[in-house]
């Protein structure tokens, strides 16, 4: 069993083995020297003998180093910044047996840039795919729409020159070239490859005039009109689908960007979770429109498991706000009410959650017209709980400016801990306990009506002579026969009249 720098206060006797060679004995003893100066001794054992290491030799406690406050400040922030950098790498969360292990990093189901992150297998009809070839084509890539494109026209084209060779070669064209007398179906058709060049030149309708069809030619001149209604048929199908794929609003969501990251914080004494939209174009999105999704597993009380299951956050649906004017950059914000997914969840419970939120921006591109959609999604460990986006918006000679580079920009802010829930309760309990305090305070406020209760309602006779009455709050006989004290709650005296 080989001993790795295992640490001894002292070498024992029992470990000196007989060596051979006498550099290797010098060797030992200048290392038993050190280790026993240091109080220290390594040892590594390798095929039956035994070889020292070096150890750095450690200055004597004799020897005291006086350092200044900021060197010892600096050797902090030293320590810390180095144990940041190891808490914040790569996560860790215990096993089974308490051994450490990496945790695994949710993969997307949306990525940052919009693109959905799915692949679909084991399609057997993939039939339905040619009943919308016109679709098809259009999702196609660039490099496999230009060779769609190419070669329908190549193949066109060398379909109907082989028919009219062809009708050359049948009709025997061919073969009286020479013949000044002899009416061709098509002038100056020598072979393929002039036949080749008429189809182009009919498909096209460049008409050089050098070949041209005779009237001797019937079937010359149905084949012509084929050509002529099926050319036209590609160049619509072909020059549509190009024109729909060069104009596609896809691009124009490269210009609609969305914060880095999503946060939660306090506003009008609510958590929210906030993100910010922004449109780097001067031309608009007409009708913007802003939607949210929460894309998290779950399993039923049935004991169904729904992967990827989505469930819709508001944005202000209800009220309008997710009807957005996307002139400058906007923080869409979702309130964590009593029906929001995040109402039970705290900070300590959002750095436990694997969840991911989808954001979709959708709306009418100014100057196409066409329908533009962009994507974007945030992970839990991208929603920042107690930040708040810093303004980028300042006021400038006769305009507003917006300074885009602190869009993904954020700062700390005061933001309780706890859930949504538990905020909720606290601040009941806070209204409750206020409103029961003020109403204890008013019970506990003397009535000076008792004597006025015993009172006979036929008059004031047992009143003693001088002695004010007070009343709060009620009407007796003495305040309708004196006109005094109409409203409750007011205090009205009256001299008794058993006085004379």
């Amino acid at each position: 069993m080989a001993l790795e720098n295992s640490v001894f206060p002292s070498r024992p006797d029992s470990l000196s083995l007989p060596v051979e060679g006498k550099a290797v004995e010098e060797g030992v003893e200048v290392a038993t020297e050190a280790a026993a100066s240091t109080g220290v001794f390594n040892l590594s054992e390798e095929l039956g003998h035994v070889v020292t290491t070096e150890s750095a030799p450690t200055p004597p406690t004799s020897a005291k180093v006086s350092r200044s406050f900021q060197a010892k400040l600096a050797e902090r922030e030293a320590q810390a910044n180095q144990h940041r950098k190891k808490t914040q790498g790569a996560e860790k969360e215990r096993g089974r047996f308490g051994w450490a292990r990496a945790r695994r990093k949710r993969q997307r189901y949306v990525e940052k840039n919009g693109r959905c992150n799915v692949q679909h297998g084991n399609m057997r009809e993939t039939y339905r795919y040619l009943t919308d070839i016109f679709t098809t084509l259009v999702d196609l890539n660039w490099r496999c729409s230009l060779f769609v494109f190419v070669m329908a026209y190549a193949v066109t084209w060398l379909f109907f020159g082989a028919i009219w060779y062809l009708i050359a070669y049948c009709r025997g064209d061919l073969d009286h070239l020479e013949d000044t007398t002899w009416i061709p179906c098509v002038n100056n058709v020598n072979g393929f490859i002039s036949a080749f060049l008429f189809s182009i030149e009919t498909e096209t309708t460049i008409g050089y005039g050098h070949r041209v069809i005779t009237d001797q030619c019937p079937v010359g001149t149905m084949l012509l009109l084929l050509q002529a209604i099926l050319g036209s048929m590609v160049n619509a199908f072909m020059v549509g689908c190009m024109f729909v794929k060069i104009s596609q609003p896809n691009k124009r969501a490269e210009t609609l960007v969305f914060s880095k990251h999503a946060v939660i914080s306090l506003r009008d004494d609510k958590l929210c979770l906030m993100f910010r939209v922004g449109d780097l174009r001067s031309s608009h999105i007409v009708g913007a429109n802003m939607r949210a999704k929460l894309i998290k597993s779950k399993q039923t009380q049935e004991g169904e498991f729904i992967p990827l299951d989505q469930t819709d956050i508001s944005v202000g649906f209800e009220t309008g706000d997710d009807r957005l004017f996307l002139v400058s950059p906007l923080v869409i914000s979702h309130e964590i009410d009593a029906r929001s997914a995040f109402w039970d969840m705290s900070q300590a419970q959002l750095e436990k959650e694997d969840f991911e939120i989808v954001v979709i921006l959708e709306g009418m591109v100014e100057a196409t017209g066409m329908t533009c959609q962009a994507r974007s999604s945030y992970l839990a460990e991208e929603v920042l709980w107690g930040h708040r986006f810093s303004p980028m918006m300042c006021l400038a000679e006769g305009f507003f400016d917006i300074d885009y580079g602190a869009f993904h920009h954020t700062f700390e802010v005061d933001t309780p801990s706890c859930s949504a829930r538990e905020l909720s309760l606290a601040a009941a309990r806070l209204d409750a306990h206020l409103y029961w305090s003020i109403s204890s305070r008013l019970d506990e406020e003397p009535t000076l009506t008792s004597q006025v209760a015993k009172q006979p309602d036929s008059g004031s006779g047992n009143s003693k002579a001088g002695e004010p009455t007070f009343i709060v709050g009620e009407m007796t006989d003495i305040q309708e026969q004196s006109g005094l004290g109409e409203l409750n709650g007011s205090v009205t005296t009256d001299q008794s009249e058993s006085e004379a």
